[in-house]
């Protein structure tokens, strides 16, 4: 089965994401000379990424489509001095996906059937406890609760910067309170920072935190510098948990080593695709530490994350659910959130087509400014509009 044709389709929500704007998201689609056709995500923001797809997946034009990690190999190092980075990365986890994807239809099995094969019969998922104020995030978390869920994560941080302000600080500690006490300590909570504490500020707000038991502190401080995470890791006693924005094997090596975090959180649409995220998980198996996939982007995300978390031995917890408009760009039955899981996705490949024409009858919207995308968003200043 050979490789046709390699085609970014970068498309807009059909419907508002949960900031109630639309957002762009970039799809891949690889066509075979036998009719397979594979989807693959290469969401990261920019739509730069489009034009890389399309450049380094021509020269796949002709190749057996099932040759997965030589194809991997081969784009990874096909530009020496761009290796590495998000663009490359989500460009190179996109097509790895979709060519997944084929091989899944042509043999007709999922992919997980592929690459290790089931080991868990339900997938534990979370849901959200985000809020501007205290009463705000308690009745978000009520609700996800009365859904089945059985973990909540939220950002609490409304500050700018690195410098946290004494009112942001007090606030933020107050919605992980007030969450606490209305759902109950049956309830897992995992707080999220998006990398905006200096290590200071982390181990006095992880410290202050420490009595609500969150089940990890994700990202308290930017991920640049493994040393300063690590200098936080020391001094809290909650788990660390950093990694959607590291890429391959080679970005996790120093944080495993030097045993900075109980949890990694790499995203298939960026860190390398399925293959990659296998490998960084059996890298963490051997340090004890677990594996949250990273997924905040469209539904293709979600299917690829899910192939490997039902064969890792390592996996704690998915991150992800079903947004509404979800049901127009997806064809075929996409996993829903039950009582806190989802279920193990069946159909071959990585589980569903999409819809090509509503894809396309969706084209990208133009972006806001800094200041329009940021207002109201959890990591937004109301202080300042800055990026943080």
């Amino acid at each position: 089965m050979k490789i046709t044709n390699v085609e970014a389709i970068p498309s807009a929500s059909p419907g508002a994401n949960l900031r109630g704007a639309r957002s762009n998201y970039v799809y891949v689609k690889v066509s075979t000379d036998e009719g397979v056709t594979g989807w693959g995500e290469s969401t990261c923001g920019p739509l730069s990424v489009a034009n890389v797809i399309e450049e380094i997946g021509a020269t796949l034009v002709g190749k057996e489509a099932f040759r997965i990690e030589e194809h991997w190999q081969r784009l990874y190092h096909l530009y020496h001095n761009v290796r590495g980075g998000v663009i490359q990365m989500a460009a190179i986890s996109g097509i790895e996906i979709a060519l997944w994807d084929i091989k899944g239809k042509a043999l007709g099995v999922p992919v997980w059937q592929l690459i290790g094969g089931q080991m868990r019969d339900r997938i534990w998922t979370y849901g959200r406890f985000d809020g501007e104020t205290p009463e705000l995030a308690v009745d978000r978390a009520l609700r996800e609760v009365d859904t089945g869920l059985t973990a909540l994560k939220g950002d609490p941080f409304g500050h700018q910067g690195l410098f946290i302000t004494p009112e942001a600080e007090r606030d933020a500690i107050a919605k992980v309170k007030a969450v606490r006490e209305a759902v109950g300590d049956d309830v897992e909570l995992l707080v999220e920072v998006h990398g905006r504490l200096t290590p200071a500020a982390a181990i006095r707000i992880g410290n202050a935190l420490e009595e609500f038991r969150p089940f990890v502190f994700e990202e308290p401080v930017p991920p640049q510098n493994v040393d300063a995470m690590a200098k936080v890791a020391e001094a809290v006693n909650i788990p660390l948990a950093t990694g959607e924005r590291l890429y391959t094997k080679w970005g996790f090596v120093e944080l495993l080593e030097k045993q900075v975090v109980a949890m990694i959180q790499p995203d298939v649409c960026h860190a390398g695709g399925i293959s990659e995220l296998k490998k960084i998980a059996a890298m963490a198996e051997a340090y004890y530490v677990g594996i949250q996939p990273h997924n905040p982007y469209g539904p293709v995300n979600t299917m690829a994350a899910l192939q490997v978390d039902v064969c890792t031995p390592n996996f704690m917890i998915q991150e992800g659910g079903h947004a509404p408009w979800f049901d127009q760009v997806v064809l075929g039955e996409f996993p829903r959130q039950q009582e806190g899981y989802f279920d193990v996705p069946t159909a071959p490949g990585i589980g569903v087509e999409m819809n090509e024409e509503v894809l396309r009858a969706n084209p990208p919207v133009e972006q806001r400014t800094p200041e329009g995308y940021l207002r109201g968003a959890p990591w937004h200043s109301k202080q300042e509009n800055q990026w943080v």
